[in-house]
Formats: structure tokens, sequence, C-alpha cells
């Protein structure tokens, strides 16, 4: 994998990045050494939520889109990218809300995991505050670019609500 293929820039990035920090912890289970593990009778017993879990329904016709960027486009670094958004809503990570979800962008990403909430690192990048719209710096060369629209805990809807990944050419 190459280093720094892409840094987000302005302020978009910076809040996506403090929204995964806000909601990025997904283990739901005790912490190693956090209870005496010799008694049981001293248990509380552990709180349900009321949030759906698994995979959520999408949204009946929803579809994401880029915006004024089509497979095959040679572009120029920062690239400036919009996300399009129909049959859906748009809502921040960690609120769950029927019916919406938030961007993800895959940046030369082949396949991605649909049974778990998306990995965030430089080829997943989160949109976590409900962004429409970003600048990356792309190293020159071709690149694949997809959006996959996800649920309040960042896991694919059921069925998946992604665009098709397109191939542009960075000079």
């Amino acid at each position: 994998m190459r280093n720094s293929i892409l840094r987000p820039l302005g302020i978009a990035a910076i809040t996506a990045t403090l929204a995964l920090g806000a909601c990025g912890g997904q283990n739901t289970g005790d912490a190693e050494g956090s209870s005496g593990a010799n008694s049981t009778s001293d248990k509380q017993p552990e709180a349900k939520s009321s949030l759906p879990q698994g995979r959520l329904a999408a949204p009946g016709d929803a579809r994401v889109y880029f915006i004024g960027l089509e497979d095959g486009d040679t572009v120029s670094s920062p690239v400036t990218l919009r996300f399009g958004l129909e049959g859906a809503g748009v809502a921040p990570a960690g609120m769950h809300k029927e019916g919406t979800g938030h961007h993800h962008l895959l940046v030369d990403v082949e396949d991605f995991p649909t049974d778990r909430p998306l990995p965030a690192d430089e080829q997943h990048i989160h949109f976590g505050g409900g962004q429409t719209q970003t600048e990356l710096e792309l190293e020159p060369g071709e690149h694949t670019l997809q959006l996959v629209l996800g649920d309040w805990k960042h896991q694919p809807h059921d069925p998946v609500v992604s665009s098709e990944r397109i191939t542009i050419m960075v000079e």
C-alpha cells in the first residue's frame, strides 16, 4: 500500500475525524480486568440498548453517486468530490434515524465488509459529520473511488447502498 495516497483537506476532514473519535468505540463487552472475576452475585444486569443491532434495512430506493465526476475522468489534485444521495437522508454517525445514513469514500478498495462497520483509514474515509463534499490530494496515477452509505454505526445497509466504483486518472 502506498503511504499517504491522499490527505483530506479542510474542515470536512476535521469534522469527520472528530465524529469518528466520538463514535468509534464499537466494543460492547466488558474490558479485561474491569470486574471481580471471582464474584457474580454483585454484577449489575447489563443495560439493553433500544438502538437496533445488526444491519439496518436500506431505505427503499436509496442510491449514492458522485456529482460531476464520471468513470474515466482525468483530474488534477486536489480533487473536489461532491456526494449525491437520493431516496434517503443524511444523518451524522452515532445518530439513529430511520431512512438515513452518512457517506463513506473508498479509495483504491476492491471489496469492503458488509457484516460489520467499515474500517477507518486512508482508503476508507468516513464522513460521520454528515458531510457531502470534500477535497482530496491524490498521487498522480490511476485511482478507483466508490461511495458507500453507512448507518449510524458505520455499517453498510441491507442491501448495500453504494455507487459504482469509478476509475479516475490524476495528473
